[in-house]
């Protein structure tokens, strides 16, 4: 990632007010990332950020959705990396949401691509995120009952 990009460069803001429990700020550093985005990747992160500050499923997963489209629009290997996460979190959208086949499916296309995350704490976070998903997902006979209980990502 580019530190000279100013959407790389307040999404990193954004991530350490965060961190820092800040959210109302980092929401905004997400936004204003938005808003300058120059091309698909840009606007793939800035997506994926965004998602997580939304007040409903429904809106999650409309961010969650654009960030995935986005990474397919790229057409390069600058995003190998983020579909491991794009998956996980879209997987989280749809087992929230209620959708248990689409949420299995894609916490699996999530570990299909862990291999393009590095190693080192975040790709331990990935790993440990799909499989909760997975476990969660692993049954029909758990019904939407799962999804009530499932913790968003991020917050």
């Amino acid at each position: 990632m580019d530190p000279n990009n100013p959407v790389v460069r307040l999404c990193l803001e954004g991530m350490e007010a965060e961190a820092k429990g800040k959210f109302e700020d980092a929401r905004r550093l997400f936004e204003r990332a938005w808003s300058v985005c120059q091309d698909d990747y840009d606007a793939c992160m800035a997506a994926h950020f965004l998602a997580r500050f939304q007040d409903s499923p429904e809106a999650r997963f409309d961010w969650n959705q654009e960030a995935l489209n986005r990474a397919n629009a790229v057409g390069d290997d600058r995003v190998l990396s983020f579909y491991s996460s794009l998956h996980l979190n879209l997987g989280h959208s749809y087992e929230t949401l209620g959708d248990l086949a689409e949420a299995k499916r894609h916490y699996q296309m999530a570990g299909d691509r862990l291999d393009d995350v590095p190693e080192g704490p975040y790709k331990d976070m990935m790993r440990n995120g799909i499989a909760r998903g997975r476990k969660r997902t692993e049954s029909d006979d758990e019904g939407p009952e799962c999804a009530k209980q499932a913790r968003p990502l991020g917050r």
